[in-house]
C-alpha cells in the first residue's frame, strides 16, 4: 500500500465505526481518513476546567458537571426539548433545539453523572445550556481537553476526538512532495506536523503559524496543479490549423458603425493565435458588462468559418441566445447560414435545422443547452462559443471540450468581472483574456441613491424618461410580500407601480414559467410596456437599449458585484442612464460603504476586489452556493500571497515540462472535483 492510500481508506475500517456510526458521518460528507482529518476543530474544549455552578458566565460556552433527573419533551411544535439536571444540588437545564429524543436520552441518562459542554444562558431564575454537547460520563481519571467539532446529532465530542487520535496512531508519514525551498518558507514542517496541529491546539491561535499556512498552501497548489493537468491534457489534442484571410476579418470590421478598443483588437488577436494553432483553445474571454465581448467572438467565429469549420454557440436563456441570432443576421453576409435552435423551435423546423447541422449546410447555429442535445450530429466544428457561463465547473468546461472534438476549439465568455485570485481558482484549466475597456460610444452610468420615504421623486423622474421614449427597470429583492422581511416585494410593488404607469407595467420573477417571462420580456424589448417590474432574474447579459434607467429598491440587501450586474442593464444605447439605488434610513456601515463604492466606479473589476474585501469570496456573485467556492482553509483574499507563490511553483513545474512524481499524491488526496484519473 502507497503511503497516502492509508488516508484514502474508508472510515469502516477504523475500529469503533459500525453501519450507523458510518452513515452519521456520511451526513458530515466524510466517507474516508482524509475528509475525517480535514474536518477541522471550530475551538478547544477546556474539558480539564469544569466550572461550578456558582462560577458560570452567562453567555460564555463552559464544561459542567451536572446529572439528569428528569426529561421534559413537548408535544407542542417549535418548543425545545428540556432536560432538568442538577450540579452540586442546584437545578440547571438542558434545552435542544432540533435534536431528537433518542440522541437526548444517548447522552444524557437519567441519574448518571455526566460532564457537557455548550452556551450558558439563565431564564426564570435558573441556569440552562443551550445544544450542549456530551464530553464524558464520568470523571474518572484525568480528564484531558477536547477539540471542538461541527457534528452531526448521534456523534458524541468525545468519540470523534477518540477517533481521530486512532487514526494518528495509525496513520504513516507521508514522503514530501515539496521542493526544499518551498519546505523552508513554512520552516520545514511536514503534512503530518501540520494536520495534528490543527486537531490539538486552538485554532485561532495558530491561524498565522506555519502550520495552517502550509495546509492552506497544500491546497492551493493541489488545485492549481489539477486545472493545470486538465490545460496540458487539452492542449496535448493536436488539431489542424485554421487557415483564414486576414482581409476577410478587416473589411467586416470597416462595416461596423463603432470603431474597436485597444483591448477588443488584443482579445482577437489572441484567438486567432489560438485558432491559428496546432493546440487546442480553451479561452476565457471576461469582459465587464458592454465592453463589447460579444463582437469579439463573432469575429472569431467568422474566421472559423471562413476556415471551413461550423460555429455553435451557446446562450443561457432563449431571450439571449434570440438577441445573439438577430445580431449574427446582421453581422454576416447572406452567403453565411445562420439558425436558431431553442426550446420553442416547432418541430418541423428543428428537423430541418437537425438534417442541415448534420449536412454541413448551417455555418453557425445559436441556441440553448439544446445545442448538445444527443440528436445533434455537427458535420465539422470547430469552435464551441459559450455566453454567461461564470458558473460552468470544470468538469462541465472538460465534458463540453471533448464533446466538440479534436479539431474544436472552445471560447466562454463572461461578463462577470471577478478579482484575479479567483480568475486563478474558477478558471485555472483555461488560458484568460481581459477587457476592461469601453467602447467610446457608451457613456458612463450615473448612479445615485435616495431614501425610501422620496420615492414620489423617483416615479417623477421615470416619468419624464418614458416621456422621452425611454424605459425602466424596477427591480425588487424578493416575489411576495414577506411578514419576516422587511424588503419590497415584485408583486406588491407593480400594484403600487400601476397607479403611475397604468397599463404600462410588466411583472417577471423566478417563480414564472419560463415561456411566460419570454413573453414579458419580449414586449419590453418590443416598447409594448414602460416598466419592467423584476427580481434579479433580468440580471444575465440581456441587452435592452431602450431602458435608460434600473431602480434597485433595498438597494443594501445585494452585494456590490451583483448591484454592479444589475446597473449594467441599462446603458445599452446611446442614451445617458441612470441607476437609483433606493434604501432605508438606518443602513450599516458596510451598506453604505457599498453604495459609496457604486456611485464612485463604473469598473467591475475594481468593483469586485471591493466586494470580496467586504463580503468574503465565497459570497461574491452567490459562487459558495453555486459549488465554486471550493477551499477549506483557503482565502484569496487573506492569503493572496499564498495564492501568487502556488502560481509561481506551478508555472515553474509547467515550463520545465516536469512530471507530477510525488505530487500525485497530493493530488490524489486534494481531488475535489474527482477528475485526476482522467486526467494522469
Amino acid at each position: 500500500m502507497q503511503d497516502y492510500e492509508y488516508f484514502l481508506s474508508s472510515i469502516n475500517n477504523i475500529k469503533g465505526i459500525g453501519k450507523k456510526t458510518a452513515q452519521l458521518f456520511t451526513k458530515k460528507k466524510i466517507s474516508n481518513l482524509f475528509d475525517l482529518l480535514w474536518h477541522i476543530p471550530v475551538s478547544k474544549i477546556e474539558t480539564s476546567k469544569t466550572v461550578n455552578i456558582d462560577d458560570l458566565q452567562i453567555g460564555k460556552t463552559q464544561s459542567v458537571k451536572l446529572c439528569p433527573k428528569k426529561y421534559n419533551f413537548p408535544r407542542i411544535r417549535n418548543l425545545p426539548n428540556r432536560v432538568n439536571c442538577l450540579a452540586s444540588e442546584k437545578k440547571i437545564d438542558c434545552i435542544f433545539f432540533n435534536s431528537y429524543e433518542g440522541y437526548i436520552k444517548k447522552i444524557l441518562p437519567i441519574d448518571k453523572d455526566v460532564i457537557v459542554y455548550g452556551k450558558i444562558g439563565f431564564y426564570k431564575g435558573k441556569y440552562q445550556i443551550t445544544n450542549p454537547k456530551l464530553v464524558s460520563e464520568t470523571e474518572d481519571g484525568d480528564l484531558k481537553d477536547l477539540s471542538n467539532y461541527s457534528l452531526t446529532d448521534g456523534l458524541t465530542i468525545t468519540k470523534y476526538n477518540n477517533i481521530i487520535e486512532s487514526v494518528f496512531k495509525n496513520m504513516p508519514i507521508l514522503n514530501e512532495w515539496h521542493r526544499k525551498e518551498i519546505l523552508n518558507k513554512f520552516n520545514n514542517v511536514s503534512w503530518n506536523e501540520c494536520i495534528k496541529k490543527i486537531h490539538s491546539d486552538d485554532l485561532e491561535k495558530i491561524k498565522n503559524s506555519n502550520y495552517f499556512k502550509r495546509l492552506i498552501f497544500d491546497e492551493i497548489m493541489a488545485n492549481f496543479l489539477i486545472s493545470s493537468e486538465i490545460r496540458k491534457k487539452i492542449k496535448k489534442v493536436k488539431k489542424k490549423e485554421k487557415n483564414f484571410d486576414i482581409k476577410t476579418k478587416d473589411s467586416y470590421i470597416k462595416k461596423l458603425k463603432f470603431d474597436l478598443t485597444g483591448d477588443q483588437k488584443k482579445a482577437i488577436e489572441e484567438i486567432n493565435k489560438d485558432l491559428k494553432s496546432k493546440n487546442r483553445m480553451f479561452r476565457l474571454i471576461q469582459g465587464d458588462v458592454g465592453s463589447g465581448k460579444t463582437i469579439v467572438s463573432m469575429i472569431a467565429a467568422l474566421n472559423v468559418i471562413k476556415s471551413g469549420y461550423q460555429v455553435a454557440f451557446m446562450a443561457p436563456t432563449e431571450i439571449l441566445a434570440k438577441q445573439h441570432y438577430n445580431f449574427a443576421l446582421n453581422f454576416f453576409d447572406k452567403d453565411i447560414n445562420v439558425e436558431l435552435l431553442t426550446g420553442k423551435t416547432e418541430p418541423a423546423k428543428r428537423k430541418n435545422i437537425t438534417e442541415n447541422i448534420k449536412n454541413n449546410k448551417i455555418k453557425i447555429i445559436i441556441g440553448t443547452h439544446a445545442l448538445f442535445q444527443k440528436k445533434i450530429i455537427y458535420k465539422n466544428l470547430g469552435l464551441i462559443i459559450i455566453d454567461e457561463q461564470h458558473k460552468f465547473g470544470v468538469r462541465q468546461r472538460k465534458e463540453l471540450s471533448d464533446k466538440g472534438g479534436a479539431n474544436c476549439d472552445v471560447l466562454v465568455m463572461s461578463a462577470t468581472p471577478i478579482p484575479r485570485t479567483m480568475i486563478m481558482t474558477i478558471y485555472g484549466d483555461m488560458d484568460v483574456t481581459l477587457i476592461k475597456e469601453k467602447p467610446k460610444n457608451r457613456k458612463e452610468i450615473k448612479t445615485y441613491s435616495k431614501l425610501e420615504s422620496k420615492i414620489d421623486e423617483v416615479i417623477k423622474f421615470c416619468k419624464k424618461e418614458i416621456s422621452l421614449g425611454n424605459q425602466i427597470f424596477w427591480v425588487c429583492p424578493l416575489i411576495e410580500k414577506s411578514t419576516k422581511l422587511d424588503h419590497q416585494s415584485a408583486v406588491e410593488k407593480s400594484k403600487f407601480l400601476k397607479k403611475y404607469f397604468k397599463d404600462k407595467i410588466g411583472l417577471i420573477h423566478g417563480s414564472l414559467e419560463k415561456e411566460k417571462k419570454n413573453d414579458v420580456l419580449d414586449l419590453f424589448l418590443n416598447k409594448k410596456i414602460d416598466v419592467l417590474v423584476s427580481t434579479t432574474v433580468i440580471e444575465v447579459g440581456i441587452d435592452f437599449p431602450n431602458a435608460s434607467v434600473i431602480v434597485i429598491e433595498n438597494a443594501n440587501k445585494y452585494g456590490l458585484s451583483q448591484l454592479h450586474q444589475l446597473r449594467g442593464r441599462v446603458g445599452r444605447g446611446s442614451t445617458e442612464s441612470s441607476c437609483i439605488l433606493i434604501f432605508k434610513s438606518n443602513l450599516s456601515e458596510n451598506a453604505k460603504k457599498r453604495i459609496n463604492i457604486l456611485k464612485a466606479s463604473n469598473d467591475g473589476f475594481e468593483i469586485s476586489e471591493q466586494d470580496m474585501i467586504l463580503r468574503g469570496y465565497g459570497d461574491v456573485l452567490g459562487f459558495k452556493q453555486s459549488g465554486i467556492k471550493k477551499f477549506k482553509l483557503a482565502d484569496p483574499i487573506l492569503h493572496k500571497d499564498l495564492f501568487d507563490m502556488a502560481e509561481k511553483e506551478v508555472r515553474k513545474i509547467e515550463l520545465n515540462n516536469e512530471k507530477l512524481g510525488e505530487y500525485y499524491k497530493l493530488l490524489k488526496l486534494y481531488d475535489r472535483a474527482s477528475i485526476i484519473n482522467d486526467i494522469i
